[in-house]
Protein backbone atom coordinates (compact mmCIF):
# COMPACT_ATOMS: atom_id res chain seq x y z
CA UNK A 1 0.00 0.00 0.00
CA UNK A 2 1.28 3.25 -0.74
CA UNK A 3 2.80 5.41 1.98
CA UNK A 4 0.48 8.71 2.79
CA UNK A 5 2.55 11.59 3.94
CA UNK A 6 1.12 14.63 6.39
CA UNK A 7 3.08 17.95 6.84
CA UNK A 8 2.03 20.15 9.86
CA UNK A 9 2.86 23.80 9.30
CA UNK A 10 2.59 25.18 5.64
CA UNK A 11 5.04 28.11 6.09
CA UNK A 12 7.80 28.47 3.62
CA UNK A 13 9.46 24.76 4.82
CA UNK A 14 6.11 22.95 5.29
CA UNK A 15 4.76 24.35 1.66
CA UNK A 16 7.79 23.83 -0.50
CA UNK A 17 8.06 19.87 1.48
CA UNK A 18 4.25 19.14 0.94
CA UNK A 19 4.48 20.29 -2.51
CA UNK A 20 8.05 18.43 -2.92
CA UNK A 21 6.08 15.24 -1.54
CA UNK A 22 3.58 15.53 -4.34
CA UNK A 23 5.72 15.69 -7.09
CA UNK A 24 7.69 12.55 -5.84
CA UNK A 25 4.12 10.50 -6.29
CA UNK A 26 2.77 10.71 -2.26
CA UNK A 27 -0.77 11.56 -1.62
CA UNK A 28 -0.56 14.57 0.82
CA UNK A 29 -2.37 16.31 3.00
CA UNK A 30 -0.73 19.32 4.51
CA UNK A 31 -2.08 21.13 7.88
CA UNK A 32 -2.05 24.63 9.25
CA UNK A 33 -3.68 26.51 11.89
CA UNK A 34 -4.19 29.90 10.21
CA UNK A 35 -6.87 29.91 7.73
CA UNK A 36 -5.87 32.51 5.36
CA UNK A 37 -2.63 30.67 4.34
CA UNK A 38 -5.10 27.45 4.37
CA UNK A 39 -7.26 29.41 1.43
CA UNK A 40 -4.29 30.69 -0.23
CA UNK A 41 -2.50 27.42 -0.53
CA UNK A 42 -6.21 25.44 -1.85
CA UNK A 43 -5.63 28.01 -4.78
CA UNK A 44 -2.44 27.50 -5.30
CA UNK A 45 -1.25 30.50 -3.99
CA UNK A 46 1.99 30.68 -1.63
CA UNK A 47 1.98 33.19 1.09
CA UNK A 48 5.59 34.18 -0.09
CA UNK A 49 7.65 34.39 -3.27
CA UNK A 50 10.13 31.27 -3.93
CA UNK A 51 10.77 30.40 -7.57
CA UNK A 52 8.98 28.03 -8.53
CA UNK A 53 7.05 26.71 -5.49
CA UNK A 54 3.73 27.99 -7.39
CA UNK A 55 3.77 25.77 -9.97
CA UNK A 56 4.88 22.85 -8.40
CA UNK A 57 1.37 23.19 -6.29
CA UNK A 58 -0.65 24.21 -9.11
CA UNK A 59 0.68 20.94 -10.85
CA UNK A 60 -1.04 19.17 -7.70
CA UNK A 61 -3.44 20.79 -5.42
CA UNK A 62 -6.67 19.07 -5.96
CA UNK A 63 -9.12 21.13 -6.78
CA UNK A 64 -6.87 22.82 -9.55
CA UNK A 65 -7.91 21.86 -13.25
CA UNK A 66 -5.23 19.78 -15.03
CA UNK A 67 -3.39 19.05 -11.45
CA UNK A 68 -2.84 15.50 -10.48
CA UNK A 69 -5.12 16.30 -7.47
CA UNK A 70 -2.80 14.48 -4.81
CA UNK A 71 -2.05 17.50 -2.22
CA UNK A 72 -5.10 18.42 -0.04
CA UNK A 73 -4.86 21.08 2.84
CA UNK A 74 -6.95 21.22 6.29
CA UNK A 75 -6.98 22.41 9.71
CA UNK A 76 -8.43 19.44 11.38
CA UNK A 77 -6.05 17.23 13.65
CA UNK A 78 -8.00 14.06 13.90
CA UNK A 79 -8.08 14.20 9.87
CA UNK A 80 -4.54 14.97 9.65
CA UNK A 81 -3.87 11.50 12.16
CA UNK A 82 -6.36 9.33 10.15
CA UNK A 83 -4.60 10.06 6.93
CA UNK A 84 -1.02 9.54 7.43
CA UNK A 85 1.22 6.96 7.40
CA UNK A 86 4.38 9.37 8.38
CA UNK A 87 3.69 12.95 9.44
CA UNK A 88 6.66 15.54 8.92
CA UNK A 89 6.60 18.55 11.49
CA UNK A 90 7.95 21.37 9.38
CA UNK A 91 6.77 24.60 11.62
CA UNK A 92 8.66 27.58 12.89
CA UNK A 93 11.82 27.70 15.78
CA UNK A 94 12.41 31.87 15.91
CA UNK A 95 14.88 33.37 18.51
CA UNK A 96 13.15 34.09 21.68
CA UNK A 97 12.47 37.82 22.65
CA UNK A 98 15.37 39.38 24.71
CA UNK A 99 17.21 36.45 24.77
CA UNK A 100 19.71 33.46 22.37
CA UNK A 101 17.46 30.11 22.95
CA UNK A 102 15.34 29.46 20.19
CA UNK A 103 11.08 29.44 21.02
CA UNK A 104 10.17 25.84 20.72
CA UNK A 105 6.72 26.54 21.51
CA UNK A 106 5.16 26.19 18.18
CA UNK A 107 7.47 22.43 17.93
CA UNK A 108 5.86 21.89 21.24
CA UNK A 109 2.15 22.66 20.31
CA UNK A 110 2.48 20.80 16.98
CA UNK A 111 3.10 17.75 18.77
CA UNK A 112 0.77 18.42 21.90
CA UNK A 113 -2.01 18.65 18.95
CA UNK A 114 -1.42 15.85 17.10
CA UNK A 115 -0.35 12.90 19.65
CA UNK A 116 -3.62 12.28 21.01
CA UNK A 117 -5.75 11.48 17.45
CA UNK A 118 -2.60 8.92 16.95
CA UNK A 119 -4.68 5.95 17.53
CA UNK A 120 -2.49 3.47 15.22
CA UNK A 121 1.20 3.05 14.11
CA UNK A 122 2.67 6.18 12.78
CA UNK A 123 6.04 7.46 12.24
CA UNK A 124 5.91 11.51 13.23
CA UNK A 125 9.58 13.28 11.66
CA UNK A 126 10.41 16.26 12.93
CA UNK A 127 12.31 18.94 10.27
CA UNK A 128 12.43 21.66 12.27
CA UNK A 129 15.53 23.33 13.64
CA UNK A 130 15.65 22.51 17.30
CA UNK A 131 18.27 22.20 19.91
CA UNK A 132 19.54 19.59 20.78
CA UNK A 133 18.04 16.94 22.99
CA UNK A 134 14.98 18.47 21.84
CA UNK A 135 14.02 15.11 19.91
CA UNK A 136 14.74 12.76 23.47
CA UNK A 137 11.97 14.52 24.96
CA UNK A 138 9.27 15.21 22.10
CA UNK A 139 9.63 11.40 21.43
CA UNK A 140 8.44 11.02 24.94
CA UNK A 141 5.52 13.23 24.49
CA UNK A 142 4.46 11.11 21.60
CA UNK A 143 4.35 7.91 23.44
CA UNK A 144 2.93 9.43 27.19
CA UNK A 145 0.13 11.02 25.02
CA UNK A 146 -0.67 9.14 21.64
CA UNK A 147 -3.35 6.36 22.46
CA UNK A 148 -1.39 3.82 20.28
CA UNK A 149 1.92 4.60 22.67
CA UNK A 150 5.08 2.39 21.54
CA UNK A 151 3.39 1.99 18.11
CA UNK A 152 4.23 6.16 17.53
CA UNK A 153 8.18 6.57 16.85
CA UNK A 154 9.84 9.88 16.46
CA UNK A 155 12.71 10.61 13.35
CA UNK A 156 14.35 13.89 13.13
CA UNK A 157 15.19 14.70 9.60
CA UNK A 158 16.75 18.16 9.17
CA UNK A 159 15.62 20.27 6.51
CA UNK A 160 19.05 22.56 3.94
CA UNK A 161 16.62 24.39 2.33
CA UNK A 162 18.45 27.69 0.48
CA UNK A 163 15.95 30.31 0.29
CA UNK A 164 15.54 30.75 -3.52
CA UNK A 165 16.75 27.35 -4.75
CA UNK A 166 13.89 25.52 -1.77
CA UNK A 167 12.14 23.51 -4.65
CA UNK A 168 15.37 22.05 -5.93
CA UNK A 169 16.77 21.21 -2.81
CA UNK A 170 13.96 19.09 -1.91
CA UNK A 171 13.35 17.37 -5.06
CA UNK A 172 17.65 16.81 -5.23
CA UNK A 173 18.86 17.43 -1.89
CA UNK A 174 22.80 16.87 -1.58
CA UNK A 175 22.16 14.79 1.15
CA UNK A 176 19.39 13.33 3.43
CA UNK A 177 20.29 13.14 7.13
CA UNK A 178 17.54 11.08 9.56
CA UNK A 179 18.04 10.36 13.35
CA UNK A 180 16.30 6.76 13.56
CA UNK A 181 15.91 4.86 16.65
CA UNK A 182 14.79 1.16 14.37
CA UNK A 183 15.03 -0.08 11.50
CA UNK A 184 11.60 0.41 10.68
CA UNK A 185 11.51 4.26 11.08
CA UNK A 186 14.70 4.27 8.82
CA UNK A 187 12.68 1.78 5.86
CA UNK A 188 10.30 3.92 6.12
CA UNK A 189 11.74 7.16 5.05
CA UNK A 190 14.44 5.40 2.76
CA UNK A 191 11.06 4.72 1.20
CA UNK A 192 9.96 8.35 1.10
CA UNK A 193 13.27 9.53 -0.41
CA UNK A 194 13.56 6.52 -2.84
CA UNK A 195 13.80 8.96 -5.74
CA UNK A 196 16.38 11.44 -4.88
CA UNK A 197 18.46 8.54 -2.99
CA UNK A 198 18.39 6.64 -6.62
CA UNK A 199 19.61 10.05 -8.36
CA UNK A 200 22.61 9.76 -6.13
CA UNK A 201 21.62 11.57 -3.03
CA UNK A 202 23.45 10.48 0.06
CA UNK A 203 21.51 8.79 2.83
CA UNK A 204 23.06 9.41 6.30
CA UNK A 205 21.70 7.90 8.94
CA UNK A 206 22.46 8.81 13.01
CA UNK A 207 21.19 9.12 16.25
CA UNK A 208 18.67 12.06 17.41
CA UNK A 209 21.41 14.16 18.79
CA UNK A 210 23.86 14.07 15.83
CA UNK A 211 20.57 14.37 13.52
CA UNK A 212 19.55 17.64 15.51
CA UNK A 213 22.98 19.35 15.37
CA UNK A 214 23.86 19.24 11.53
CA UNK A 215 21.58 22.00 10.55
CA UNK A 216 23.06 23.92 13.24
CA UNK A 217 26.82 22.78 12.89
CA UNK A 218 26.48 23.73 8.75
CA UNK A 219 25.09 27.05 9.37
CA UNK A 220 27.24 27.71 11.86
CA UNK A 221 30.32 26.57 9.66
CA UNK A 222 28.80 28.96 7.24
CA UNK A 223 28.47 31.83 9.24
CA UNK A 224 31.82 31.40 9.94
CA UNK A 225 32.96 31.55 6.43
CA UNK A 226 31.11 34.80 5.57
CA UNK A 227 32.17 36.27 8.80
CA UNK A 228 35.89 35.25 8.27
CA UNK A 229 36.01 37.36 4.34
CA UNK A 230 34.19 40.14 6.30
CA UNK A 231 37.28 40.33 9.17
CA UNK A 232 39.50 39.80 6.25
CA UNK A 233 37.72 43.12 4.74
CA UNK A 234 38.31 45.17 7.68
CA UNK A 235 41.91 44.26 7.48
CA UNK A 236 41.82 45.05 3.56
CA UNK A 237 40.61 48.49 4.44
CA UNK A 238 43.57 49.54 7.13
CA UNK A 239 45.80 47.90 4.73
CA UNK A 240 44.82 48.73 1.16
CA UNK A 241 44.53 45.29 0.18
CA UNK A 242 41.38 44.02 -2.41
CA UNK A 243 39.51 41.50 -0.28
CA UNK A 244 37.31 40.56 -4.02
CA UNK A 245 41.31 39.83 -5.06
CA UNK A 246 41.93 37.87 -1.72
CA UNK A 247 39.08 35.42 -1.49
CA UNK A 248 39.71 34.48 -4.95
CA UNK A 249 43.46 33.92 -3.94
CA UNK A 250 42.07 31.68 -1.41
CA UNK A 251 39.23 30.30 -2.99
CA UNK A 252 40.77 28.55 -5.43
CA UNK A 253 42.78 26.35 -2.42
CA UNK A 254 40.03 23.23 -2.59
CA UNK A 255 40.01 22.89 1.26
CA UNK A 256 38.95 26.29 1.22
CA UNK A 257 36.56 26.30 -2.03
CA UNK A 258 34.99 29.92 -3.78
CA UNK A 259 31.61 29.70 -1.93
CA UNK A 260 30.56 32.53 0.82
CA UNK A 261 33.97 33.91 0.73
CA UNK A 262 31.95 37.63 -0.82
CA UNK A 263 32.91 40.40 1.43
CA UNK A 264 29.94 42.71 2.39
CA UNK A 265 26.88 43.71 4.61
CA UNK A 266 27.00 40.48 6.41
CA UNK A 267 24.25 37.57 6.93
CA UNK A 268 21.11 37.86 7.73
CA UNK A 269 17.54 35.98 6.97
CA UNK A 270 15.75 33.61 9.54
CA UNK A 271 18.32 30.92 9.89
CA UNK A 272 21.75 32.09 10.18
CA UNK A 273 21.33 34.74 13.16
CA UNK A 274 19.04 32.94 15.43
CA UNK A 275 20.40 28.81 14.47
CA UNK A 276 23.97 30.29 15.74
CA UNK A 277 22.27 32.25 18.91
CA UNK A 278 20.35 29.22 19.91
CA UNK A 279 23.80 26.73 19.40
CA UNK A 280 25.55 29.14 21.86
CA UNK A 281 22.51 28.77 24.43
CA UNK A 282 22.23 25.34 23.84
CA UNK A 283 25.94 24.77 24.50
CA UNK A 284 25.83 26.60 27.27
CA UNK A 285 23.13 24.75 29.25
CA UNK A 286 24.71 21.64 28.47
CA UNK A 287 28.01 23.08 29.90
CA UNK A 288 29.76 23.07 26.88
CA UNK A 289 29.78 26.65 26.22
CA UNK A 290 33.26 27.54 25.70
CA UNK A 291 33.40 25.01 22.29
CA UNK A 292 31.32 28.05 20.66
CA UNK A 293 32.06 31.21 22.44
CA UNK A 294 33.90 31.60 18.64
CA UNK A 295 30.42 32.03 17.56
CA UNK A 296 29.75 35.39 19.54
CA UNK A 297 33.07 36.73 17.57
CA UNK A 298 31.01 35.70 14.36
CA UNK A 299 27.97 37.07 15.57
CA UNK A 300 29.84 40.24 16.34
CA UNK A 301 31.58 40.54 13.31
CA UNK A 302 28.26 40.57 11.30
CA UNK A 303 26.45 42.76 13.26
CA UNK A 304 29.56 45.44 13.09
CA UNK A 305 29.29 45.49 9.21
CA UNK A 306 25.74 47.27 9.07
CA UNK A 307 27.25 49.81 11.06
CA UNK A 308 30.33 50.12 8.94
CA UNK A 309 27.94 50.80 6.15
CA UNK A 310 26.39 53.57 7.63
CA UNK A 311 29.80 54.90 8.40
CA UNK A 312 31.06 54.58 4.88
CA UNK A 313 27.67 56.89 3.42
CA UNK A 314 28.29 59.01 5.58
CA UNK A 315 31.83 59.02 4.68
CA UNK A 316 30.36 59.33 1.10
CA UNK A 317 28.17 61.97 2.01
CA UNK A 318 31.56 64.39 3.38
CA UNK A 319 31.32 62.82 6.90
CA UNK A 320 28.51 65.08 8.40
CA UNK A 321 24.60 64.87 8.69
CA UNK A 322 22.64 63.04 6.62
CA UNK A 323 20.15 65.32 7.02
CA UNK A 324 18.94 67.04 3.98
CA UNK A 325 20.82 63.88 2.16
CA UNK A 326 18.66 61.60 -0.27
CA UNK A 327 19.89 58.11 -0.09
CA UNK A 328 18.83 55.44 -2.26
CA UNK A 329 19.02 51.87 -1.62
CA UNK A 330 18.56 49.00 -3.76
CA UNK A 331 17.57 45.93 -1.78
CA UNK A 332 15.43 45.37 1.21
CA UNK A 333 15.75 41.34 1.12
CA UNK A 334 18.44 39.58 3.16
CA UNK A 335 18.90 37.57 -0.06
CA UNK A 336 18.03 37.53 -3.79
CA UNK A 337 15.41 35.23 -5.47
CA UNK A 338 12.90 35.74 -1.37
CA UNK A 339 10.76 38.30 -0.43
CA UNK A 340 12.23 37.75 2.82
CA UNK A 341 13.24 40.98 5.03
CA UNK A 342 13.84 38.46 8.24
CA UNK A 343 17.01 40.46 9.95
CA UNK A 344 17.54 41.74 6.46
CA UNK A 345 21.01 44.06 6.91
CA UNK A 346 19.88 46.11 3.80
CA UNK A 347 16.87 47.02 6.22
CA UNK A 348 18.83 47.45 8.69
CA UNK A 349 21.54 49.86 7.13
CA UNK A 350 18.45 51.63 5.74
CA UNK A 351 16.49 52.11 9.22
CA UNK A 352 19.95 53.16 10.61
CA UNK A 353 20.17 56.10 8.08
CA UNK A 354 16.53 56.56 8.17
CA UNK A 355 16.91 57.25 12.10
CA UNK A 356 19.75 59.56 11.97
CA UNK A 357 17.90 61.99 9.22
CA UNK A 358 18.53 60.66 6.27
CA UNK A 359 15.54 60.81 3.44
CA UNK A 360 15.57 57.04 2.27
CA UNK A 361 14.13 55.11 -0.64
CA UNK A 362 14.38 51.79 -0.46
CA UNK A 363 13.55 49.87 -3.92
CA UNK A 364 13.70 45.80 -3.94
CA UNK A 365 12.15 43.76 -6.85
CA UNK A 366 10.33 41.23 -4.27
CA UNK A 367 10.23 42.33 -1.08
CA UNK A 368 8.75 45.92 -1.32
CA UNK A 369 5.28 44.29 0.53
CA UNK A 370 7.34 43.01 3.61
CA UNK A 371 9.64 45.80 3.90
CA UNK A 372 6.73 48.56 4.39
CA UNK A 373 5.22 46.35 7.15
CA UNK A 374 8.24 45.79 8.86
CA UNK A 375 9.47 49.73 8.02
CA UNK A 376 6.35 51.63 7.54
CA UNK A 377 8.72 54.64 7.57
CA UNK A 378 11.03 54.39 4.95
CA UNK A 379 10.58 55.90 1.36
CA UNK A 380 9.94 53.20 -1.49
CA UNK A 381 9.86 53.30 -4.58
CA UNK A 382 8.35 50.67 -7.62
CA UNK A 383 11.36 50.80 -9.67
CA UNK A 384 15.29 51.24 -9.17
CA UNK A 385 15.48 54.47 -11.43
CA UNK A 386 12.58 55.74 -9.78
CA UNK A 387 14.60 55.16 -5.97
CA UNK A 388 17.79 56.60 -7.13
CA UNK A 389 15.93 59.90 -8.87
CA UNK A 390 17.84 62.81 -6.83
CA UNK A 391 20.20 60.52 -4.70
CA UNK A 392 23.43 62.26 -3.43
CA UNK A 393 24.37 58.42 -3.03
CA UNK A 394 23.17 54.83 -4.21
CA UNK A 395 23.38 51.84 -2.02
CA UNK A 396 23.54 48.32 -3.33
CA UNK A 397 22.83 46.22 -0.47
CA UNK A 398 21.16 43.24 -2.32
CA UNK A 399 22.72 41.15 -5.21
CA UNK A 400 19.92 40.87 -7.24
CA UNK A 401 20.58 40.23 -10.89
CA UNK A 402 18.52 42.93 -11.84
CA UNK A 403 20.86 45.60 -10.25
CA UNK A 404 24.24 43.86 -11.89
CA UNK A 405 22.46 44.41 -15.06
CA UNK A 406 21.43 48.12 -14.67
CA UNK A 407 22.99 50.79 -17.21
CA UNK A 408 25.31 52.92 -14.83
CA UNK A 409 25.00 56.00 -17.48
CA UNK A 410 21.25 55.72 -17.80
CA UNK A 411 20.89 55.74 -13.83
CA UNK A 412 23.59 58.31 -13.80
CA UNK A 413 21.31 60.75 -15.26
CA UNK A 414 18.34 60.60 -12.74
CA UNK A 415 20.82 61.05 -9.45
CA UNK A 416 22.34 64.01 -8.15
CA UNK A 417 25.88 62.61 -7.51
CA UNK A 418 27.38 59.48 -9.17
CA UNK A 419 28.23 57.79 -5.89
CA UNK A 420 27.72 54.19 -5.40
CA UNK A 421 28.93 52.04 -2.26
CA UNK A 422 28.36 48.65 -3.60
CA UNK A 423 27.90 46.68 -0.10
CA UNK A 424 27.97 43.38 -1.68
CA UNK A 425 31.02 43.74 -3.92
CA UNK A 426 28.54 42.14 -6.86
CA UNK A 427 28.67 45.18 -9.27
CA UNK A 428 31.33 45.66 -11.78
CA UNK A 429 33.79 48.69 -10.92
CA UNK A 430 35.10 49.24 -14.16
CA UNK A 431 31.82 49.50 -15.68
CA UNK A 432 30.49 52.28 -13.35
CA UNK A 433 33.48 53.97 -13.05
CA UNK A 434 33.40 54.19 -16.71
CA UNK A 435 30.23 55.71 -16.49
CA UNK A 436 31.24 58.42 -14.17
CA UNK A 437 30.44 57.04 -10.97
CA UNK A 438 32.87 56.71 -7.83
CA UNK A 439 32.54 53.52 -6.76
CA UNK A 440 33.47 52.29 -3.10
CA UNK A 441 32.94 48.90 -1.70
CA UNK A 442 34.28 47.17 1.96
CA UNK A 443 38.03 45.93 1.74
CA UNK A 444 38.75 47.72 -1.90
CA UNK A 445 40.64 50.26 -2.80
CA UNK A 446 38.73 53.75 -3.26
CA UNK A 447 40.21 53.56 -7.03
Amino acid sequence: MALKITVIGTGYLGATHAAAMAELGFEVLGLDVVPEKIEMLQRGEVPMYEPGLEELLAKHVAGIEGSSGRLRFTMDWAEVAEFGDIHFVCVNTPQKHGEYACDMSYVDAAFASLAPHLTGPALVVGKSTVPVGSAERLGRTLVELAPAGEEVELAWNPEFLREGLAVQDTLHPDRIVVGVRSERSEKLLREVYATPMAEGSPFVVTDFPTAELVKTAANSFLATKISFINAMAEVCEAAGGDVVKLAEAIGYDDRIGKKFLRAGIGFGGGCLPKDIRAFMARAGELGADQALTFLREIDSINMRRRGQMVEMTREALGGGSFLGKRIAVLGATFKPDSDDVRDSPALNVAGQIHLQGGQVTVYDPKGLANARRLFPTLGYADTAAEAVRGAHVVLHLTEWREFRELDPAALGEAVTDRVVLDGRNALDPAVWRAAGWTYRAMGRPAA
